[in-house]
């Protein structure tokens, strides 16, 4: 993937930030919780750049999901994740 040169503004924005939590929900369905916990982040990193009429424009299953469900799952009250196992040869 490619980085882009400018910052997503009005629908774009809105679009992006359905699709990265859409994405995060199928990283969920598939118990990939380390790429689920990625992608939330970003998405949540987009969505608290929205202004309130914004946010209204994303489906509200997709805000329920993003902030309260998965906020059960992955806040800062869990334990975060480990790092790589290390072997003891």
């Amino acid at each position: 993937m490619s980085k882009q040169d400018t910052p997503l503004t009005g629908d774009a924005l809105i679009k992006e930030v359905c699709r990265r939590i859409r994405v995060a929900r199928s990283y969920w369905d598939a118990h990939n919780n380390a790429a689920c916990r990625g992608e939330r982040d970003r998405a949540l990193a987009l969505y608290n750049t929205l202004s309130k009429e914004q946010k209204e424009q994303i489906p509200q299953v997709l805000r329920v999901w993003l902030r309260y469900r998965s906020e059960k799952y992955f806040g800062a009250h869990r334990t975060p994740p480990k790092s790589a196992r290390k072997s003891n040869l």
